[in-house]
């Protein structure tokens, strides 16, 4: 057995244990009959967090110098604006394409399985705080974000589409020097190596910080959460395995039967995504895989990091699927305009954001109050909203490495 197999092992037996550990806590976290939670044990779960939060840490910590300098040497290696030029654009038309596809598939779902009238859920207050800020809806504020005042700031907040379009600039400008932008190039190559090396290391705390992760959610949540919200749940992943069966076949028109091998080198940072609800936490090893696929470094390198910001296939998914079952749940009618307009506000609006946990539910803040929904209706979410954030994190990694294959594959640079 290989090192990556064993670690996928591993992460694979942690996750078991954890959701094991977390039935058995919540046995002890809720003794009563009217579940009150035992005050004594809420610290010890708070506690068995510490290992996720420290992984998460260490994984944050090595983002934003791994997205520089790859991203540098991938643009310069591309030789000149044009090859950057047509390379982004084919990036961002599957990107679109992509995204698309997402909300409109969970637009459809929604639709079809009409989860919100089924369950029949007490509704909150129209006026109860969420405790969820709205993200900026106006042109100017979405592209005054994409640009850095300061890129420390940028990097020191891990704001990755920040990073990114001054990675392009400085990527541009090196490539134009010649002989003298060699140096630099050299350096950041063996920088983006030394990440990865780095990134080795902390992959070998992952098993502790999926075995926290999921003991402390399950412990908290307990069994009631899954069943009281069951049918949402279901289907929700229902439509992300169906949009998985999209990408896949998508995948296999573009490397055939190769594409078993795809899905054996991404399964390590699919897992690590779905444990941690981070697909931030599985992009260094995502890069890893996909170079060891066949994808070349520039392409990935520059693919990648434009991925995380502009195709969160996932997040797009249950944006339309969240927005639509609490304006259900209200007893809300949409017209077939009033949701085509909101797939256009979240395509626009969710561009940017960060693959991190409840990221998505800012924008969707946002956009229920742009269409007369109560934002309170994200109450309803809250208390599941990790377990529904797992899944459209590992998607968000299925997305993001299909991407990177099909340009890959129309560049002629894939091995």
């Amino acid at each position: 057995m290989t090192k990556s197999n064993k670690l996928t092992l591993w992460i694979f037996v942690a996750l078991v244990l954890g959701v094991i550990t977390g039935i058995l806590l919540n046995a002890f976290y809720l003794p009563g009959a009217d579940n009150t939670a035992n005050p004594e044990l809420a610290p010890i779960l708070d506690n068995i967090t510490i290992f996720t939060d420290v992984f998460l840490r260490l994984i944050k910590m090595i983002i934003a110098p791994l997205v520089f300098s790859t991203l540098v040497v991938g643009v310069a290696k591309l030789g000149d604006i044009k090859a950057v030029g047509r390379i982004g654009g084919k990036t961002m038309l599957w990107f679109i394409t992509a995204s698309f596809v997402s909300l409109l598939l969970g637009c459809l779902l929604v639709n079809i399985f009409q989860p919100g009238t089924i369950m029949h859920l007490e509704l909150p207050p129209a006026d109860a705080a969420t405790g969820v800020d709205k993200a900026a809806m106006t042109l100017k504020g979405f592209i005054t974000h994409i640009f850095p005042k300061s890129v420390i700031e940028a990097m020191a907040t891990n704001e990755i589409l920040q990073i990114v379009i001054f990675s392009l600039f400085f990527g541009v400008a090196t490539a134009s020097m010649g002989d003298h932008g060699e140096v630099i190039i050299k350096f950041l190559d063996a920088v983006g190596h030394v990440m990865l090396k780095i990134t080795g290391y902390v992959m070998n705390f992952a098993p502790f910080a999926v075995f926290s992760a999921m003991t402390a959610v399950v412990a908290k949540k307990g069994g009631g959460v899954l069943i009281t919200y069951g049918v949402f749940i279901g289907e929700f992943y229902a439509g992300l395995i169906l949009l998985w069966i999209v990408l896949m076949i998508a995948a296999w028109f573009l490397v055939k039967n190769r594409i078993w091998t795809l899905i054996k080198r991404i399964k390590e940072p699919l897992l690590l995504a779905f444990s941690t609800a981070s697909s931030e936490a599985a992009y260094p090893k995502t890069m890893e895989e996909l170079e060891r696929f066949g994808c070349k470094n520039r392409i990935v390198s520059f693919v990648l990091p434009l991925g995380y910001s502009f195709n969160l296939d996932g997040s797009m998914m249950y944006m339309t699927f969240a927005s639509l079952f609490i304006a259900q749940s209200y007893g809300i009618h949409m017209s077939f305009d009033q949701q085509l307009s909101m797939l256009l506000v979240l395509m626009i609006t969710s561009k940017g954001i960060a693959g991190v946990p409840r990221a998505s539910l800012v924008v969707i803040a946002g956009t229920l109050s742009s269409f007369n929904i109560p934002e309170a209706g994200l109450l309803l979410l809250l208390g599941v909203d990790h377990l529904l954030d797992m899944g459209r994190s590992a998607t968000n990694v299925v997305g993001n490495a299909v991407a990177t294959v099909a340009v890959s594959k129309w560049e002629k640079s894939l091995e």
